[in-house]
Protein backbone atom coordinates (compact mmCIF):
# COMPACT_ATOMS: atom_id res chain seq x y z
CA UNK A 1 0.00 0.00 0.00
CA UNK A 2 1.14 3.41 -0.27
CA UNK A 3 -0.89 4.46 2.34
CA UNK A 4 -3.39 3.55 4.73
CA UNK A 5 -6.30 2.05 3.54
CA UNK A 6 -6.77 0.24 0.22
CA UNK A 7 -4.75 0.49 -2.78
CA UNK A 8 -6.90 -1.39 -5.43
CA UNK A 9 -10.67 -2.13 -6.87
CA UNK A 10 -10.47 -5.52 -4.75
CA UNK A 11 -9.25 -4.21 -2.02
CA UNK A 12 -11.75 -1.35 -1.93
CA UNK A 13 -14.79 -3.57 -2.24
CA UNK A 14 -13.15 -5.27 1.02
CA UNK A 15 -12.86 -2.53 2.72
CA UNK A 16 -16.60 -1.12 2.56
CA UNK A 17 -20.22 -1.75 3.28
CA UNK A 18 -21.65 -0.57 0.50
CA UNK A 19 -21.83 -1.32 -3.30
CA UNK A 20 -19.09 -1.03 -5.22
CA UNK A 21 -19.95 -1.33 -9.28
CA UNK A 22 -17.54 -1.96 -11.95
CA UNK A 23 -18.09 -1.60 -15.97
CA UNK A 24 -20.12 -3.85 -17.23
CA UNK A 25 -21.38 -5.51 -14.04
CA UNK A 26 -25.32 -6.05 -13.39
CA UNK A 27 -27.19 -2.73 -12.91
CA UNK A 28 -24.28 -0.94 -13.75
CA UNK A 29 -26.49 0.77 -16.91
CA UNK A 30 -28.69 2.19 -14.58
CA UNK A 31 -26.35 3.23 -11.89
CA UNK A 32 -23.80 5.34 -14.00
CA UNK A 33 -26.63 7.83 -15.35
CA UNK A 34 -27.88 10.99 -13.70
CA UNK A 35 -31.31 12.76 -13.73
CA UNK A 36 -30.58 14.73 -16.77
CA UNK A 37 -30.26 12.24 -19.91
CA UNK A 38 -28.39 14.43 -22.04
CA UNK A 39 -25.23 12.57 -19.43
CA UNK A 40 -26.18 9.07 -20.55
CA UNK A 41 -22.80 8.73 -22.04
CA UNK A 42 -20.76 8.95 -18.69
CA UNK A 43 -18.49 6.43 -18.30
CA UNK A 44 -17.10 6.43 -15.38
CA UNK A 45 -14.09 4.32 -13.68
CA UNK A 46 -16.82 2.95 -11.03
CA UNK A 47 -19.16 4.02 -8.67
CA UNK A 48 -18.88 3.73 -4.44
CA UNK A 49 -22.44 3.43 -2.87
CA UNK A 50 -21.27 4.48 0.20
CA UNK A 51 -23.65 2.76 3.09
CA UNK A 52 -21.99 5.00 5.88
CA UNK A 53 -19.28 7.81 6.87
CA UNK A 54 -16.49 4.72 7.01
CA UNK A 55 -17.38 3.99 3.43
CA UNK A 56 -16.87 7.72 2.40
CA UNK A 57 -13.16 7.41 4.34
CA UNK A 58 -12.31 4.52 2.39
CA UNK A 59 -13.15 5.27 -1.06
CA UNK A 60 -11.32 8.77 -0.15
CA UNK A 61 -8.08 6.25 0.95
CA UNK A 62 -8.45 4.53 -2.12
CA UNK A 63 -8.73 7.48 -4.41
CA UNK A 64 -5.53 9.22 -2.93
CA UNK A 65 -3.41 5.74 -2.92
CA UNK A 66 -3.90 4.84 -6.56
CA UNK A 67 -5.16 9.06 -7.78
CA UNK A 68 -8.17 8.70 -9.22
CA UNK A 69 -9.99 11.16 -9.70
CA UNK A 70 -12.91 11.48 -7.60
CA UNK A 71 -16.68 12.94 -8.78
CA UNK A 72 -19.31 13.31 -5.56
CA UNK A 73 -23.02 12.33 -6.36
CA UNK A 74 -26.30 12.71 -3.88
CA UNK A 75 -29.12 13.19 -6.23
CA UNK A 76 -27.64 13.14 -9.57
CA UNK A 77 -29.08 16.68 -10.47
CA UNK A 78 -25.90 18.22 -11.31
CA UNK A 79 -26.88 20.80 -14.63
CA UNK A 80 -23.14 20.09 -15.66
CA UNK A 81 -22.76 16.90 -15.20
CA UNK A 82 -19.54 16.81 -12.85
CA UNK A 83 -21.35 14.40 -11.05
CA UNK A 84 -21.01 11.81 -13.30
CA UNK A 85 -17.51 10.82 -12.88
CA UNK A 86 -17.08 11.18 -16.87
CA UNK A 87 -19.33 12.27 -19.86
CA UNK A 88 -18.47 13.84 -22.95
CA UNK A 89 -18.15 17.44 -22.94
CA UNK A 90 -18.32 17.98 -19.07
CA UNK A 91 -14.53 18.08 -18.90
CA UNK A 92 -14.54 16.12 -16.25
CA UNK A 93 -11.78 12.67 -16.56
CA UNK A 94 -13.58 9.21 -15.91
CA UNK A 95 -13.79 8.95 -11.85
CA UNK A 96 -14.65 6.92 -8.67
CA UNK A 97 -17.83 8.45 -8.54
CA UNK A 98 -18.75 8.41 -4.53
CA UNK A 99 -22.52 8.22 -4.27
CA UNK A 100 -24.25 9.22 -0.83
CA UNK A 101 -27.91 7.93 -2.57
CA UNK A 102 -28.17 5.81 -0.16
CA UNK A 103 -27.44 7.66 2.74
CA UNK A 104 -31.20 8.76 3.01
CA UNK A 105 -32.37 8.19 6.67
CA UNK A 106 -34.72 11.22 7.73
CA UNK A 107 -34.77 11.43 11.45
CA UNK A 108 -37.28 14.05 13.28
CA UNK A 109 -36.11 14.48 16.72
CA UNK A 110 -38.01 17.39 18.70
CA UNK A 111 -37.57 20.95 16.45
CA UNK A 112 -34.79 19.01 14.72
CA UNK A 113 -34.49 16.90 11.49
CA UNK A 114 -31.36 14.59 10.63
CA UNK A 115 -31.18 13.65 7.19
CA UNK A 116 -28.49 11.89 4.76
CA UNK A 117 -27.86 13.58 2.03
CA UNK A 118 -28.94 11.47 -0.59
CA UNK A 119 -32.72 11.51 0.95
CA UNK A 120 -34.91 12.99 -1.76
CA UNK A 121 -37.02 15.46 -1.30
CA UNK A 122 -40.20 13.56 -1.94
CA UNK A 123 -39.38 11.69 1.08
CA UNK A 124 -37.93 13.77 3.43
CA UNK A 125 -41.15 16.01 2.73
CA UNK A 126 -43.51 12.94 3.91
CA UNK A 127 -41.28 12.31 6.80
CA UNK A 128 -41.71 15.51 7.98
CA UNK A 129 -45.47 15.68 7.33
CA UNK A 130 -46.32 13.26 9.63
CA UNK A 131 -44.28 14.85 12.44
CA UNK A 132 -46.38 17.64 11.58
CA UNK A 133 -42.91 19.55 11.19
CA UNK A 134 -41.82 21.91 8.13
CA UNK A 135 -38.61 22.91 6.25
CA UNK A 136 -38.23 25.06 3.28
CA UNK A 137 -36.63 23.53 0.21
CA UNK A 138 -37.09 22.84 -3.30
CA UNK A 139 -39.65 21.37 -5.13
CA UNK A 140 -38.27 18.76 -7.67
CA UNK A 141 -39.21 15.25 -5.67
CA UNK A 142 -36.11 13.51 -7.13
CA UNK A 143 -33.39 16.10 -5.73
CA UNK A 144 -31.40 14.74 -3.09
CA UNK A 145 -31.41 17.42 -0.07
CA UNK A 146 -27.27 17.39 0.18
CA UNK A 147 -26.60 18.88 -3.14
CA UNK A 148 -29.40 21.37 -2.98
CA UNK A 149 -28.33 22.66 0.79
CA UNK A 150 -24.56 22.86 -0.05
CA UNK A 151 -25.35 25.29 -3.09
CA UNK A 152 -27.47 27.31 -0.89
CA UNK A 153 -31.44 26.06 -1.63
CA UNK A 154 -34.40 28.08 -2.96
CA UNK A 155 -37.37 26.86 -2.46
CA UNK A 156 -41.19 27.47 -2.37
CA UNK A 157 -40.93 28.22 1.24
CA UNK A 158 -37.73 30.62 0.82
CA UNK A 159 -39.07 33.95 1.55
CA UNK A 160 -40.83 32.58 5.00
CA UNK A 161 -38.47 29.82 6.28
CA UNK A 162 -35.41 30.72 3.96
CA UNK A 163 -32.37 29.10 2.26
CA UNK A 164 -32.45 25.41 2.87
CA UNK A 165 -28.48 26.26 4.10
CA UNK A 166 -30.20 28.63 6.64
CA UNK A 167 -32.11 26.39 8.38
CA UNK A 168 -28.86 23.96 8.47
CA UNK A 169 -27.62 23.82 12.09
CA UNK A 170 -24.77 21.19 12.18
CA UNK A 171 -22.90 18.65 9.87
CA UNK A 172 -20.71 15.51 9.26
CA UNK A 173 -18.23 15.86 6.28
CA UNK A 174 -15.27 13.82 5.78
CA UNK A 175 -12.18 15.81 4.32
CA UNK A 176 -9.69 14.91 1.46
CA UNK A 177 -7.55 13.08 3.74
CA UNK A 178 -10.24 11.09 5.09
CA UNK A 179 -11.07 13.42 8.68
CA UNK A 180 -14.32 12.79 9.96
CA UNK A 181 -15.24 16.74 11.23
CA UNK A 182 -18.90 17.12 12.93
CA UNK A 183 -19.34 21.15 12.45
CA UNK A 184 -21.82 23.41 13.83
CA UNK A 185 -21.84 27.36 14.15
CA UNK A 186 -19.52 26.19 17.16
CA UNK A 187 -17.38 23.72 15.94
CA UNK A 188 -15.24 23.99 13.31
CA UNK A 189 -17.42 27.13 12.05
CA UNK A 190 -15.38 27.57 8.48
CA UNK A 191 -16.07 24.13 7.04
CA UNK A 192 -19.67 24.64 8.60
CA UNK A 193 -20.15 28.08 6.64
CA UNK A 194 -18.56 26.41 3.69
CA UNK A 195 -21.38 24.03 4.15
CA UNK A 196 -24.06 26.66 4.09
CA UNK A 197 -23.57 27.13 0.49
CA UNK A 198 -20.50 26.82 -0.79
CA UNK A 199 -21.27 24.11 -3.33
CA UNK A 200 -21.03 20.43 -3.15
CA UNK A 201 -17.78 19.14 -3.25
CA UNK A 202 -15.87 22.44 -2.34
CA UNK A 203 -14.86 21.15 1.12
CA UNK A 204 -15.33 17.31 1.30
CA UNK A 205 -18.39 14.44 1.61
CA UNK A 206 -20.94 15.35 3.75
CA UNK A 207 -22.50 12.35 5.19
CA UNK A 208 -25.53 13.77 7.42
CA UNK A 209 -27.00 17.08 7.69
CA UNK A 210 -28.89 18.38 10.66
CA UNK A 211 -31.60 21.13 10.08
CA UNK A 212 -34.25 23.35 12.54
CA UNK A 213 -37.91 22.66 11.66
CA UNK A 214 -41.29 24.62 12.01
CA UNK A 215 -44.39 23.72 12.82
CA UNK A 216 -45.99 22.20 9.23
CA UNK A 217 -47.78 25.35 8.04
CA UNK A 218 -51.46 25.24 6.12
CA UNK A 219 -50.62 25.92 2.54
CA UNK A 220 -52.56 28.05 0.16
CA UNK A 221 -51.37 26.80 -4.29
CA UNK A 222 -52.10 29.64 -6.62
CA UNK A 223 -51.58 30.02 -9.94
CA UNK A 224 -52.63 32.75 -12.68
CA UNK A 225 -52.38 32.94 -16.30
CA UNK A 226 -52.07 36.02 -18.18
CA UNK A 227 -52.35 36.14 -22.25
CA UNK A 228 -48.74 37.01 -24.11
CA UNK A 229 -49.64 40.51 -25.33
CA UNK A 230 -49.42 41.37 -21.41
CA UNK A 231 -45.83 39.80 -20.60
CA UNK A 232 -44.56 43.05 -20.17
CA UNK A 233 -46.99 44.64 -18.18
CA UNK A 234 -46.92 41.24 -15.66
CA UNK A 235 -43.19 41.06 -15.71
CA UNK A 236 -43.70 45.41 -14.34
CA UNK A 237 -46.22 44.32 -11.72
CA UNK A 238 -44.30 41.03 -10.90
CA UNK A 239 -40.77 42.48 -10.41
CA UNK A 240 -42.81 45.80 -7.95
CA UNK A 241 -44.85 43.10 -5.98
CA UNK A 242 -43.14 39.71 -5.22
CA UNK A 243 -39.83 40.08 -3.78
CA UNK A 244 -41.52 42.77 -1.60
CA UNK A 245 -44.88 41.10 -0.37
CA UNK A 246 -45.69 39.84 3.07
CA UNK A 247 -43.12 36.92 3.71
CA UNK A 248 -45.69 34.52 3.91
CA UNK A 249 -46.19 34.84 0.26
CA UNK A 250 -43.40 33.48 -2.24
CA UNK A 251 -44.22 33.05 -6.51
CA UNK A 252 -42.53 32.49 -9.17
CA UNK A 253 -43.02 33.99 -12.71
CA UNK A 254 -42.28 31.84 -16.09
CA UNK A 255 -42.45 33.06 -19.24
CA UNK A 256 -42.48 30.09 -21.39
CA UNK A 257 -42.42 28.78 -25.17
CA UNK A 258 -41.87 25.95 -27.64
CA UNK A 259 -43.32 22.89 -28.86
CA UNK A 260 -45.21 22.02 -25.56
CA UNK A 261 -47.06 25.42 -26.22
CA UNK A 262 -49.27 24.69 -29.34
CA UNK A 263 -50.85 27.92 -28.94
CA UNK A 264 -47.52 30.44 -28.69
CA UNK A 265 -45.89 31.40 -25.29
CA UNK A 266 -47.19 31.20 -22.26
CA UNK A 267 -46.86 33.70 -19.28
CA UNK A 268 -47.76 32.42 -15.86
CA UNK A 269 -47.33 33.53 -12.22
CA UNK A 270 -47.66 30.53 -9.56
CA UNK A 271 -46.85 30.58 -5.69
CA UNK A 272 -47.58 29.94 -2.51
CA UNK A 273 -49.19 30.99 0.94
CA UNK A 274 -48.93 30.31 4.63
CA UNK A 275 -50.99 32.45 6.41
CA UNK A 276 -54.61 33.07 6.78
CA UNK A 277 -56.41 33.15 2.52
CA UNK A 278 -57.92 36.60 3.44
CA UNK A 279 -54.29 37.87 3.52
CA UNK A 280 -53.20 36.07 -0.16
CA UNK A 281 -56.72 37.35 -1.54
CA UNK A 282 -55.76 41.10 -0.93
CA UNK A 283 -52.03 40.11 -2.25
CA UNK A 284 -52.51 38.53 -5.15
CA UNK A 285 -55.65 40.82 -5.92
CA UNK A 286 -53.44 43.85 -5.34
CA UNK A 287 -50.70 42.02 -8.33
CA UNK A 288 -53.25 41.79 -10.50
CA UNK A 289 -54.81 45.35 -10.54
CA UNK A 290 -51.25 46.40 -11.27
CA UNK A 291 -50.71 44.11 -14.26
CA UNK A 292 -53.99 46.30 -15.88
CA UNK A 293 -54.63 42.99 -16.97
CA UNK A 294 -57.83 40.43 -16.54
CA UNK A 295 -56.03 36.51 -16.40
CA UNK A 296 -57.13 34.05 -18.56
CA UNK A 297 -57.01 31.88 -15.38
CA UNK A 298 -57.12 32.23 -11.73
CA UNK A 299 -57.28 28.87 -9.21
CA UNK A 300 -56.12 28.73 -5.99
CA UNK A 301 -56.72 26.08 -3.33
CA UNK A 302 -55.97 25.42 0.42
CA UNK A 303 -54.34 22.12 1.62
CA UNK A 304 -51.85 20.71 3.71
CA UNK A 305 -47.93 21.06 3.80
CA UNK A 306 -47.50 17.67 2.73
CA UNK A 307 -50.19 17.87 -0.13
CA UNK A 308 -48.29 20.87 -0.97
CA UNK A 309 -45.52 19.52 -1.55
CA UNK A 310 -46.71 16.75 -3.70
CA UNK A 311 -48.79 18.85 -5.75
CA UNK A 312 -46.01 21.13 -6.16
CA UNK A 313 -43.57 17.92 -7.33
CA UNK A 314 -45.62 17.00 -9.86
CA UNK A 315 -44.69 13.46 -11.45
CA UNK A 316 -40.74 12.76 -11.44
CA UNK A 317 -39.88 12.44 -15.31
CA UNK A 318 -35.96 12.41 -16.47
CA UNK A 319 -35.59 15.45 -19.37
CA UNK A 320 -32.55 16.74 -21.38
CA UNK A 321 -31.97 20.10 -20.68
CA UNK A 322 -29.94 22.79 -21.29
CA UNK A 323 -29.81 25.44 -18.36
CA UNK A 324 -27.83 28.25 -16.63
CA UNK A 325 -29.04 31.21 -14.37
CA UNK A 326 -28.97 35.07 -13.24
CA UNK A 327 -29.73 36.33 -9.83
CA UNK A 328 -31.78 39.21 -10.13
CA UNK A 329 -30.04 41.73 -8.28
CA UNK A 330 -32.59 44.92 -9.57
CA UNK A 331 -35.52 45.80 -11.00
CA UNK A 332 -35.78 45.80 -14.54
CA UNK A 333 -36.04 49.26 -17.45
CA UNK A 334 -38.95 48.91 -19.74
CA UNK A 335 -36.44 48.05 -22.30
CA UNK A 336 -34.76 45.74 -20.61
CA UNK A 337 -38.66 43.99 -19.62
CA UNK A 338 -38.31 44.29 -23.69
CA UNK A 339 -35.47 41.86 -24.27
CA UNK A 340 -36.87 39.28 -21.68
CA UNK A 341 -39.65 38.67 -23.38
CA UNK A 342 -38.30 39.37 -27.24
CA UNK A 343 -35.44 36.12 -25.51
CA UNK A 344 -38.46 33.62 -24.04
CA UNK A 345 -40.36 34.19 -27.47
CA UNK A 346 -37.59 33.13 -29.16
CA UNK A 347 -37.26 29.46 -27.68
CA UNK A 348 -40.25 29.10 -30.06
CA UNK A 349 -38.00 29.41 -32.83
CA UNK A 350 -35.40 26.79 -31.66
CA UNK A 351 -35.51 23.89 -34.07
CA UNK A 352 -36.29 20.80 -31.74
CA UNK A 353 -37.14 22.90 -28.59
CA UNK A 354 -39.40 21.38 -26.56
CA UNK A 355 -39.73 23.83 -23.88
CA UNK A 356 -37.92 26.99 -23.27
CA UNK A 357 -37.70 30.21 -21.45
CA UNK A 358 -37.18 31.91 -18.10
CA UNK A 359 -38.14 31.32 -14.83
CA UNK A 360 -37.99 34.34 -11.89
CA UNK A 361 -38.45 32.97 -8.88
CA UNK A 362 -38.62 35.47 -5.66
CA UNK A 363 -36.23 36.36 -3.18
CA UNK A 364 -36.85 38.84 0.04
CA UNK A 365 -38.76 37.84 3.13
CA UNK A 366 -36.23 35.76 5.49
CA UNK A 367 -33.45 35.75 3.14
CA UNK A 368 -32.88 39.12 3.46
CA UNK A 369 -32.83 38.64 7.23
CA UNK A 370 -28.76 37.43 7.27
CA UNK A 371 -26.24 39.28 5.76
CA UNK A 372 -23.93 38.64 2.47
CA UNK A 373 -21.08 37.38 4.22
CA UNK A 374 -22.73 35.34 6.45
CA UNK A 375 -22.68 32.16 4.64
CA UNK A 376 -21.63 31.84 1.13
CA UNK A 377 -24.61 32.82 -0.64
CA UNK A 378 -24.32 36.39 -0.98
CA UNK A 379 -27.37 37.74 -3.01
CA UNK A 380 -29.10 38.60 0.00
CA UNK A 381 -30.72 41.80 -1.27
CA UNK A 382 -31.57 40.34 -4.46
CA UNK A 383 -34.90 40.63 -6.26
CA UNK A 384 -35.10 37.29 -7.38
CA UNK A 385 -33.14 33.90 -8.94
CA UNK A 386 -33.49 33.72 -12.55
CA UNK A 387 -33.39 30.26 -14.61
CA UNK A 388 -32.87 29.82 -18.01
CA UNK A 389 -33.91 26.31 -19.37
CA UNK A 390 -34.09 24.39 -22.55
CA UNK A 391 -35.91 21.11 -22.58
CA UNK A 392 -34.99 18.66 -25.81
CA UNK A 393 -35.65 15.65 -27.01
CA UNK A 394 -33.44 12.45 -25.31
CA UNK A 395 -30.11 12.11 -28.02
CA UNK A 396 -30.47 15.41 -29.55
CA UNK A 397 -27.46 17.71 -29.90
CA UNK A 398 -27.41 19.87 -27.06
CA UNK A 399 -25.60 22.60 -28.37
CA UNK A 400 -28.17 24.81 -29.73
CA UNK A 401 -30.13 24.55 -26.42
CA UNK A 402 -26.91 25.47 -24.79
CA UNK A 403 -26.56 28.11 -26.86
CA UNK A 404 -29.91 29.69 -26.00
CA UNK A 405 -30.16 29.40 -22.60
CA UNK A 406 -26.29 31.41 -22.80
CA UNK A 407 -27.21 33.76 -25.54
CA UNK A 408 -30.19 34.52 -22.90
CA UNK A 409 -28.28 35.13 -19.59
CA UNK A 410 -25.71 37.31 -22.08
CA UNK A 411 -28.69 39.28 -23.37
CA UNK A 412 -29.39 39.97 -19.63
CA UNK A 413 -25.93 41.31 -18.36
CA UNK A 414 -26.45 44.61 -19.20
CA UNK A 415 -29.22 44.57 -16.00
CA UNK A 416 -28.01 41.85 -14.20
CA UNK A 417 -24.18 41.61 -14.51
CA UNK A 418 -22.21 38.51 -13.96
CA UNK A 419 -24.48 36.52 -11.15
CA UNK A 420 -25.52 33.57 -10.73
CA UNK A 421 -26.84 31.26 -8.15
CA UNK A 422 -24.59 28.27 -7.80
CA UNK A 423 -26.94 25.06 -7.49
CA UNK A 424 -27.58 26.06 -11.10
CA UNK A 425 -23.87 26.29 -12.07
CA UNK A 426 -22.80 26.45 -15.77
CA UNK A 427 -19.67 25.02 -17.17
CA UNK A 428 -19.29 28.31 -19.42
CA UNK A 429 -19.17 30.62 -16.15
CA UNK A 430 -14.73 30.58 -15.76
CA UNK A 431 -15.03 32.84 -12.48
CA UNK A 432 -16.52 31.46 -9.40
CA UNK A 433 -17.43 35.11 -8.12
CA UNK A 434 -19.86 34.60 -10.28
CA UNK A 435 -21.35 32.39 -7.51
CA UNK A 436 -20.01 33.73 -4.71
CA UNK A 437 -19.24 37.53 -5.45
CA UNK A 438 -17.49 38.42 -1.98
CA UNK A 439 -17.89 35.35 -0.34
CA UNK A 440 -15.53 33.85 -3.12
CA UNK A 441 -11.83 34.42 -1.64
CA UNK A 442 -12.85 32.58 1.99
CA UNK A 443 -14.53 29.72 0.33
CA UNK A 444 -11.34 29.44 -1.96
CA UNK A 445 -8.93 29.77 1.43
CA UNK A 446 -11.18 27.09 3.22
CA UNK A 447 -11.08 24.72 0.30
CA UNK A 448 -7.53 24.99 -0.11
CA UNK A 449 -7.05 24.23 3.69
CA UNK A 450 -9.08 21.21 3.62
CA UNK A 451 -8.26 19.72 0.32
CA UNK A 452 -5.09 20.81 -0.92
CA UNK A 453 -4.13 18.07 -3.24
CA UNK A 454 -7.19 18.75 -5.07
CA UNK A 455 -8.91 15.50 -4.62
CA UNK A 456 -12.23 17.46 -5.46
CA UNK A 457 -11.14 19.72 -7.91
CA UNK A 458 -14.11 20.36 -10.39
CA UNK A 459 -14.31 22.48 -13.33
CA UNK A 460 -14.19 26.43 -12.89
CA UNK A 461 -14.79 25.73 -8.58
CA UNK A 462 -13.31 27.29 -6.03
Amino acid sequence: MTGAGPDSWDALAAATTGALLRPGVRGWDAARVLENPRFDDADPRGILRVADTDDVVAGLAFARNTHTPVALRSGGHSYTGWSAGGAAGTEVPRSLVISTAGLDDVRVSGESVTIGPGARLADVYATLDRAGRAIGAGSCPTVGIGGLTLGGGVGVLVRSFGLTSDQLTGATIVTADGTVHEVSATREPDLFWACRGGGGGTAGVVTSLTFRTQPAPPVLLFRITFPWSAAAAVVRAWQDWAPTADRRLWSTLKLLGGARHTGGPSVAVSGVWTGPESGADASVDGFIAATGVTPTQHTADETTYGEAMRRLAGKPVRVSEAATSSIGTAALTAAQIAVLVQQAERAGSVAGMVEGGVSLDALGGAVSDIGRTDTPFPWRSALCTVQYTAVFADGTDPAPFDRYVRGFRSAMRPAWGNAAYANYCDAAITDPSAYFDVNTSRLHRIAELADPDGVFAQPHWV
